[in-house]
């Protein structure tokens, strides 16, 4: 296991934190990566279930994400959006709450990725309305690991970092070149 923060250079391992945001039960996983190789770090939930008014709950999710960055330090926070629902007050209550986890990512300088749960499962499982189950099963096949006692919770979040790892987010978006004498080098049979 690595215990310090690795440099961000090309081939060194990339630790990615996945968050399934949630106003009862927040999960959370870290990956760490190197080329094609995944390595699980670490993976819970966090309880918020006794905390009985929303703001303590969206204090909660961001001093305890915090603490789970200092000890970890991820390269990268990848996080699932919201979806579309019909309660409002509920939809509401989970924008706070990935909000509030971006923003504990984005203080300790981590690129933020969002995912749509279709994307995240569709990555994992090759079905975008797989269940939480089919996930957690994928899950296990891929890294070879035992999710028997996982809360689902936390198997979310580790298909979202593994979705991140699969998408090749490395960071912000690097400008394309185009290099038409490389290009016509490379193709002379496509030139005429």
């Amino acid at each position: 296991m690595f215990t310090g923060r690795m440099d961000k250079m090309e081939g060194r391992p990339k630790r990615i934190l996945g968050v399934d945001p949630g106003t009862n039960l927040l999960g959370y996983a870290l990956i760490e990566t190197s080329g094609n190789e995944v390595r699980v770090m670490d993976y819970n939930i966090i309880s918020l279930q006794k905390f009985r008014q929303h703001q303590t709950k969206l204090k909660e999710i961001y001093l305890q994400l915090q603490e789970v960055i200092e000890t970890w330090r991820p390269d990268e926070l990848a996080i699932e959006a919201p979806f579309y629902g019909k309660n409002v007050q509920s939809m509401l209550k989970l924008g706070r709450a990935q909000g509030v986890a971006i923003a504990a990512g984005i203080t300790m300088g981590l690129h933020i990725t969002e995912y749509p749960p279709k994307k995240v499962k569709q990555s994992v499982t090759g079905n975008g309305n797989a269940s939480k189950e089919q996930v957690a099963a994928m899950l296990s096949h891929i890294l070879h690991i035992s999710t028997a006692n996982m809360h689902y919770d936390a198997t979310d979040a580790l298909a979202v970092a593994l979705c991140h790892h699969f998408q090749g987010q490395g960071g912000p978006a690097q400008p394309k070149t185009n290099n038409w004498k490389k290009f016509i080098a490379e193709n002379p049979d496509r030139i005429k």
